[in-house]
């Protein structure tokens, strides 16, 4: 009696689609984890109540992990160019493979020799404070009076730190002792920065930077003095106490700046590190 024998053909339709699905699965997998390492991000920027021209300037490069708020002066076509030129190379330095600090001072170096090249005006400066991401950490550089604040700890816990010091001139008579805290904030030279990007007398800016570990649940707010100047630090911790979106917080944060005059520029990014977020599930399940 003869059998018949068929050859089993390993690319038969059923194993070419299965191939299909789990390299579509793969590919789903990488784009979450992908997508799992960019911490998630709102800003806001608004002229107040008292300038005709917005002079700051806010980048969110999710793709690079680098946020940033800078703050021109200097006056029209001057101050906006400032931080317009700030932005654009600290960008292009990050993704050009520089440090964060380095893409800072080269920042400073662009806005000074900026008036010979036809654009800006001598004199016009910028400060920066800015967020570089990388995984499991964070950086933080700034020039000038800009801020970034970390919001963190257990849910019913949290807390405000201020992560920046000011380049500032009460700042400075703080430290040696001369005025208290409370006096720096109603100072009459509050305003006076001792440092910003696009100083002619300075060949070189002094940035300062930290490195933290993202936590679960941390946002990193970064910001102009329109929102320092206006909304004390209590209450911005009241309001991030009173929102799980990083959206809702910037724009309860803007217009708490705008109820309390508004008299300049005002910036806001709210960085968030989603530690435990839906992503992160989701991707777990497809690496299973």
């Amino acid at each position: 009696m003869w059998r018949c024998c068929h050859k089993v053909n390993k690319d038969s339709e059923p194993s070419r689609q299965l191939r299909k699905i789990r390299l579509v699965s793969a590919l789903f997998a990488l784009e979450i984890a992908r997508l799992m390492s960019r911490p998630f991000f709102s800003h806001a920027t608004d002229v107040g109540l008292h300038r005709d021209n917005n002079e700051d300037l806010i980048v969110c490069r999710a793709d690079l992990g680098l946020f940033l708020v800078a703050d021109g002066m200097g006056g029209h076509e001057a101050g906006e160019v400032a931080s317009a030129i700030a932005g654009q190379v600290v960008g292009d330095s990050i993704a050009q493979g520089a440090s964060l600090v380095a893409a800072v001072q080269q920042a400073h170096q662009a806005i000074v020799h900026s008036p010979d090249q036809g654009r800006g005006h001598r004199g016009m400066g910028s400060t920066i404070v800015a967020l570089l991401s990388r995984g499991k950490q964070y950086e933080i550089a700034w020039v000038g009076d800009s801020r970034a604040y970390v919001w963190s700890g257990p849910v019913h816990q949290r807390s405000l730190q201020q992560l920046t010091i000011d380049h500032s001139y009460v700042q400075m008579l703080y430290q040696r002792g001369v005025i208290t805290a409370a006096e720096m904030a109603r100072h009459p030279e509050k305003n006076i920065i001792t440092q910003c990007l696009g100083s002619t007398d300075l060949e070189q800016v002094k940035v300062d930077s930290l490195v933290c570990d993202w936590e679960p649940g941390d946002w990193v707010l970064l910001c102009s003095d329109g929102l320092s100047d206006a909304v004390s630090d209590q209450v911005i911790c009241d309001i991030l106490s009173e929102h799980s979106q990083p959206d809702d917080a910037v724009k309860q944060l803007v217009q708490t700046a705008l109820n309390h005059g508004g008299r300049d520029n005002i910036s806001v990014v709210v960085v968030s590190y989603p530690a435990n977020s839906w992503w992160r599930r989701v991707g777990s399940w497809f690496g299973r």
